[in-house]
């Protein structure tokens, strides 16, 4: 343990000493996503409070009923984002077709404001899950191009998890000072692990082999946790182990979680900490993209029980 904390914006000013062609921009995308961040939090906090609770009335381009907070959130991150001035575009998970800001710019980002917005009402935890590339002709890259991903979860405290230059870090908010201080240096998914977790709501319509699978997982036995927020799963697994899965299946063929917004920057961080994702045939960080919201079936966590599922 360092003799004081580190804050999120010393570090990656360190990390950005680390790279001789770096200008200093993607430390200021990072901060400016912090800083949203943190507001997003404390009207989280405030939701049982104020007029922020609740649906708007309307449906977003998956059919799915936009919350207050979600059209907050979105409106937030892009005001501030476009404020950098050095942004070629922006992709959010609620809006139909990206922003292009300036085809000069030199980032593209792309992020879902409010993952597990659905549980707002319910006082879960949810997240904001964030995606930068370098800007290119082809505005879809593989996830491999990532050069940073993270995600904000908002819970018992509020934590600022990203991935740059290989290593995972992870940093929570001290509400009396208003930073991010370093709390989980370099983490890394632990191997062993007795915990899955699957939306055995839809258990009927997976194939054969996913059932066997499951079943097979009881008679060890595993223990199922199940937030319904990838965020708060992913991070679980993260601190503890375990498999995540959304798998294709009879209603969703194509899977149910999105490519770009939320299966490529977490696979990314669960990769770099020493984690598999896996979707179909590999890795989905290597899956070309055909769509800006591209769904596939995403299994990920602790190595072993990823290689495991692979296996059977």
């Amino acid at each position: 343990m360092a003799s004081r904390w580190i804050t999120l914006t010393e570090h990656i000013l360190k990390e950005e000493r680390k790279i001789p062609s770096a200008t200093g921009r993607l430390t200021l995308i990072l901060n400016q996503i912090a800083e949203a961040s943190k507001i997003i939090a404390s009207h989280v906090k405030k939701s049982g409070l104020v007029d922020i609770q609740g649906k708007t009335g309307h449906v977003n381009i998956y059919q799915e009923e936009v919350q207050k907070l979600d059209k907050f959130s979105n409106d937030l991150l892009i005001d501030l984002i476009t404020e950098l001035g050095y942004i070629n575009m922006i992709a959010s998970e609620e809006i139909e077709k990206p922003i292009i800001l300036n085809n000069k710019g030199e980032y593209s980002i792309f992020f879902d404001p409010l993952d597990g917005s659905s549980n707002i009402d319910t006082n879960i935890n949810i997240g904001t899950i964030f995606s930068i590339y370098k800007n290119a002709d082809n505005k879809l890259q593989k996830g491999r191009n990532q050069v940073a991903s993270g995600y904000v979860i908002y819970g018992s405290s509020v934590m600022f998890v990203y991935t740059c230059n290989e290593l995972v870090n992870g940093f929570t908010l001290d509400p009396s000072i208003g930073s991010f201080l370093l709390s989980h240096p370099d983490i890394k998914v632990p191997e062993i692990t007795d915990q899955y977790s699957i939306n055995e709501g839809n258990f009927d319509f997976y194939d054969d082999k996913m059932k066997n699978y499951l079943s097979d997982l009881k008679k060890i036995p595993y223990r199922l946790r199940w937030v319904a927020s990838m965020v708060a799963d992913i991070h679980r697994i993260l601190i503890k182990g375990g498999i995540f899965m959304y798998p294709s299946d009879k209603n969703s063929p194509d899977g149910k979680l999105r490519l770009m917004f939320e299966v490529n920057p977490l696979s990314l961080i669960v990769e770099r900490a020493g984690g598999k994702s896996y979707s179909k045939k590999g890795s989905p960080l290597d899956i070309s993209p055909s769509d800006l919201h591209q769904r596939v079936p995403i299994v990920m966590g602790s190595r072993s029980e990823v290689e495991k599922y692979i296996k059977l």
